[in-house]
């Protein structure tokens, strides 16, 4: 007996949150009812919000991120991002020298710097760059490029050139996404492309970033999971990321 539209809807539901995603194939012979059906199923749910429908399947939220403002984006997931900086500070040795990329969560983890001896730092963010400033024990050097008003930071050639010059202890880097097969992401190529420059002038890449990116992608990719080395993010990751990264051999730190 076919089951009638609450009862596919609510079992629909269930199942995508137990295994993650729902596929249009398995939902038709598993219901007895055709692929339009379950179409139409999928497309109600989306438009409630339910759900995200993709290629034959359907996933619980859009994986596709939406570029905010930094001022905005600083007001999002602020008590996960103070305990990422915290923890990426305490990453820091005696004589480092490292890159600080752009977004908030890197500007958080700049206001949790305190003078190391011998620190060294360049940042393509404006804004890390004027918190860092105010310790005169820190050699603080700002990128060049075109300034990108939406995020306070640069990109462009300039900056990559400049990078080619000079090799760092560490890389923290600020993503909009991070997906388990398709790596890290953020919302502009330029962004994208300044981050695969900063990679290969690192020796460690840490990531800083709070467990809301994960399972989202942007429009630039940046890399693969295995150039990352650390992770640092908050105790929202859910167990399934959680063991796939430990697999990858990322080092994985939860605060």
């Amino acid at each position: 007996m076919s089951l009638n539209i609450i009862d596919r809807h609510r079992l629909i539901l269930e199942k995508l949150e137990e295994d993650g995603f729902v596929n249009v194939n398995e939902l038709s012979k598993e219901f007895n009812v055709s692929l339009v059906t379950i179409r139409k199923d999928l497309k109600l749910l989306e438009e409630r919000k339910l759900l995200f429908r993709s290629h034959g399947k359907a996933i619980p939220v859009n994986p596709y991120i939406t570029e905010h403002p930094v001022n905005i984006k600083e007001k999002i997931h602020t008590k996960e991002k103070n305990k990422i900086a915290i923890a990426a500070a305490l990453t820091l040795e005696p004589h480092d020298s490292i890159i600080i990329a752009s977004g908030t969560s890197v500007i958080e983890f700049a206001r949790h710097i305190r003078p190391i001896e011998g620190l060294t730092v360049l940042t393509a963010s404006l804004n890390t760059a004027i918190i860092l400033a105010e310790h005169k024990e820190i050699d603080v050097m700002q990128l060049g490029g075109i300034v990108r008003s939406s995020s306070s930071s640069v990109v462009g050639p300039i900056g990559e050139k400049m990078l080619a010059e000079f090799t760092f202890t560490k890389l923290f880097l600020g993503v909009d996404g991070i997906d388990l097969e398709y790596g890290l992401t953020t919302t502009s190529s330029m962004e994208a492309s300044l981050n695969k420059e900063m990679i290969k002038a690192a020796h460690k890449i840490i990531v800083l970033a709070d467990s809301s990116k994960f399972n989202k992608k942007g429009f630039g990719r940046i890399c693969g999971l295995d150039e990352v080395d650390q992770i640092i993010t908050d105790d929202g990751i859910d167990e399934k990321t959680k063991n796939r990264l430990v697999e990858l051999g990322v080092e994985l730190t939860i605060v």
